[in-house]
């Protein structure tokens, strides 16, 4: 009984080990280069943080123009975003398409939106976009502090020639027509 038990044991044990093993090997460098994205946007460091922008999607919006939009973004007076608890879905295996690889990344985080200083108006045109955007269960007003609570679910398209330095392209359906001309049609049919 003692043996079939410590056989029992091992069994699980070497299961677990092996799916472990068979995890993608790029998914640390994936999750820390998109890691280092997030944290850049967090902590106002624009620049830094459109640097992990795959440089293709330049093509679409010069990065200029995209270091103003972000910095507009976070940067806003009248509505002070903060950005926590970071996680990641399965990230698919990459896939070579060309001369890149290509994986579908998925990523989870807690958006905190400071809408106080503005008017009624506002409010409720950014509540609209939020609940369009993220889904009505998944946007709560704490009205005592002026401020949206986001649990923003997000997808990425992962990048990269050498499978250890990653750039992004954040994935949304909206813009899924200007995306045609960054991404290779087998990623996109994945949006």
């Amino acid at each position: 009984m003692k043996n079939q038990l410590f056989v029992s044991f091992f069994a699980v044990l070497f299961c677990i080990s092996f799916a472990h093993a068979q995890a993608n090997p790029e998914d640390a460098a994936i999750k820390t280069s998109l890691t280092g994205f997030i944290n850049s946007i967090k902590d106002k460091k624009i620049e830094q943080g459109v640097n992990y922008i795959y440089p293709k999607f330049f093509t679409v919006i010069p990065k200029e123009q995209m270091t103003r939009i972000l910095a507009m973004t976070y940067n806003n007076p009248f509505m002070k975003i903060e950005i926590s608890s970071l996680k990641f879905g399965a990230i698919e295996k990459p896939e070579k398409i060309g001369s890149e690889y290509f994986a579908m990344v998925p990523y989870f985080f807690t958006l905190k939106c400071n809408v106080s200083s503005m008017n009624d108006e506002m409010k409720r045109k950014i509540d609209a976009a939020f609940t369009q955007k993220y889904g009505k269960n998944n946007v709560k007003y704490l009205a005592t502090e002026g401020a949206y609570l986001i649990n923003a679910g997000m997808r990425a398209c992962a990048v990269s020639r050498d499978r250890k330095n990653w750039k992004f392209v954040i994935l949304e359906k909206e813009y899924k027509p200007q995306l045609v001309k960054v991404l290779p049609k087998k990623a996109l049919d994945k949006i």
